[in-house]
């Protein structure tokens, strides 16, 4: 046993106790929408900058606000005045002591913008230099490969922008069936354990997403390269398409995160353009269209899960994934070589 398996497991309880209380984020909202925010800026690194793309997804297309992701070295480095009247800037760390983040945030809230930290410690620098604080309350995470704290950012980003929009179908989703898929999930560990037997000798991998669970994508990438030491190449399913895919050789293999919703007649396409290049596929999946084959492996989840909010359960496999692939290759998947739990950088 690992510390990253017993902290995978803790995600759908942490979900839903985020979910009980939302007197935070309609707070939140309310400061938000009083400082009449007309868009949004993200600024995180890392895994927390993963979960900063979900958040760039919800905020535009459910929310319809434009969003970003923040240049901290425009603070940082450069000390460039910008004018972010109307903008709300969110940062997002785990610990709340990346230096770059937190002054990114400083200096925004100087520069006009209403500034939210989500963190895994409300009393960290970056909780400091924001006006509101969105705590993850994840609890302490030994493995230096972040999981429940990333689940945990998804699930207060989707609690505010549903608080934001009063929308009563994602908030109830999130207060009950979003930690039950997410168990359901789970009892893939066995499954996931053979495919991780099948890919330990692989040292590339594509995966690929699209809308929603492009952060997936990027998140399960990250995964795969902190704890395995795989070259995993992270693509949208829309830019694959435009040049990447030439990489593609028989018996390539991909992970591909393809989930009910509008993202997914595009996905159904990329998967049999990857088929006729005779790639070997795995892919994360909610529906029966695609079966097994010699070159696909498909991953079941249930289908009871808003396309918005498909992530938090969809990057479960992932980190599943990732955690046997790195005992198949024979390494220890909570302590990555030359990786610190917190990386300091400006």
């Amino acid at each position: 046993m690992t510390f990253m398996r017993d902290e995978i497991f803790e995600q759908p309880a942490i979900v839903a106790r985020l979910a009980a209380d939302l007197a935070p984020y309609r707070a939140a909202v309310a400061g938000a929408r009083a400082a009449g925010v007309r868009f949004v800026l993200y600024a995180a690194r890392g895994t927390s900058d993963n979960a900063a793309v979900f958040g760039k997804y919800l905020s535009t297309i459910h929310a319809g606000l434009p969003a970003g992701l923040a240049v901290p070295s425009s603070a940082t480095v450069y000390d460039t005045p910008i004018d972010l009247r109307q903008c709300l800037v969110v940062g997002i760390s785990q610990s709340g002591e990346t230096p770059d983040v937190a002054e990114y945030v400083a200096h925004a809230r100087q520069a006009g913008a209403r500034t939210i930290a989500i963190t895994n410690d409300d009393d960290s620098l970056l909780a400091r230099q924001a006006d509101t604080v969105l705590a993850t309350h994840a609890g302490h995470e030994r493995a230096v490969a972040a999981t429940k704290t990333y689940t945990s950012q998804l699930a207060v980003l989707a609690l505010f922008w549903a608080t934001w929009c009063d929308d009563d179908v994602l908030l109830g989703a999130l207060q009950a069936g979003v930690s039950d898929a997410m168990r359901a999930a789970l009892s893939l560990d066995g499954e996931i354990a053979e495919i991780a037997q099948w890919l330990r000798f692989s040292e590339r991998l594509l995966v690929t997403a699209r809308g929603y669970n492009f952060a997936t994508a990027l998140e399960a990438a990250l995964k795969f390269k902190e704890t395995s030491y795989i070259a995993a190449m992270p693509y949208s399913a829309a830019d694959l398409m435009h040049g990447p895919i030439a990489i593609v050789e028989p018996g390539y293999p991909a992970l591909l995160f393809a989930l009910t919703g509008r993202a997914l007649p595009a996905m159904r396409q990329l998967e049999r353009d990857l088929l006729e290049r005779r790639a070997e596929l795995v892919v994360v999946e909610d529906s029966p269209e695609g079966g097994q084959s010699g070159k696909r492996r498909g991953l079941r989840l249930p289908r009871t899960t808003p396309e918005a909010l498909s992530p938090l359960v969809a990057i479960v496999p992932g980190q599943l994934l990732a955690l046997h692939l790195a005992a198949a290759r024979g390494y220890d998947p909570d302590s990555p070589r030359g990786l610190n739990k917190v990386t300091k950088t400006l």
